[in-house]
């Protein structure tokens, strides 16, 4: 029965978490982005007749930076951020007399920001799919990008024992902050509960949260992923946020972030 609960509690956290991000980066549109990952191959044809490189030469027309090939070769903020990109998709929408597709961006939620549909009255495949993608593509804005982007929400539920166990440590913790927002004297950020054994604390004018907390076996203390990639630790103390920052001789330093 206990399962049960943090089960529903953890699934109501996300349900909340993804209205806070709704409430803080809005709602979002394909020309808000500057990165669109094209897929090496179109899941939806057996012979894509050239589509993949002629929607990166399209989207590249409209200022995007359409990015291809395997991961190693992805521009390094789209690694380290899968929500910098949209994912471009060609769906294969073919009639009996019509050449026909839907061309769909998601963002890395998952969600659908926009899906055009394209046809031709060119009915040989080779010249008639790409008419139909060039019509489809009318509808698609010139890149406007902007910083607030949405953040990747998990919505995997852990039910072994050491994630209960440290779900329960988090959430009956007596030294966790109680504060939405906070602040080290330079940077206000929003602490965002994503649930009972993450959250992150976000800067509005950015699309990466400035630090990521998950959990540990040990109550109040956190393993953190910051902004620029480094890994560390935090941990509550006097109702603060504290994260030891890595420094260049190797050393730490302690940044202190009080509630508002």
């Amino acid at each position: 029965m206990t399962n049960l609960i943090l089960i529903i509690m953890k699934k109501l956290s996300i349900a909340l978490f993804a209205f806070c991000l709704t409430a803080v980066y809005g709602q979002q549109k394909v020309s808000d982005y500057k990165y669109i990952i094209v897929p090496e191959k179109l899941q939806t044809f057996k012979n894509s007749f050239g589509l993949e490189g002629y929607l990166e030469r399209a989207l590249n027309a409209k200022n995007y930076i359409a990015v291809t090939g395997s991961r190693d070769l992805w521009p390094d903020v789209v690694k380290e951020n899968a929500c910098s990109a949209l994912n471009a998709d060609i769906i294969n929408d073919k009639s009996l007399l019509r050449n026909k597709v839907i061309l769909q961006f998601k963002d890395c939620n998952d969600k659908v920001l926009q899906e055009s549909k394209g046809m031709s009255m060119i009915k040989e495949f080779e010249e008639g799919f790409p008419d139909a993608l060039k019509d489809a593509l009318k509808q698609v804005p010139v890149s406007a990008p902007v910083a607030n982007l949405p953040m990747q929400i998990s919505n995997k539920v852990s039910e072994n024992n050491s994630s209960t166990s440290s779900s329960t440590a988090l959430a009956q913790s007596s030294n966790a902050p109680t504060s939405s927002k906070y602040t080290n004297g330079k940077l206000t950020l929003q602490k965002i509960q994503i649930d009972n054994d993450q959250f992150i604390l976000a800067d509005a004018n950015s699309s990466v949260p400035y630090a990521t907390f998950k959990a540990t076996a040990k109550k109040d203390v956190f393993r953190v992923k910051l902004q620029n990639g480094d890994s560390t630790i935090g941990y509550f103390e006097n109702g603060n946020i504290i994260i030891e920052i890595p420094q260049a001789n190797g050393e730490f330093s302690k940044e202190v972030f009080s509630g508002k």
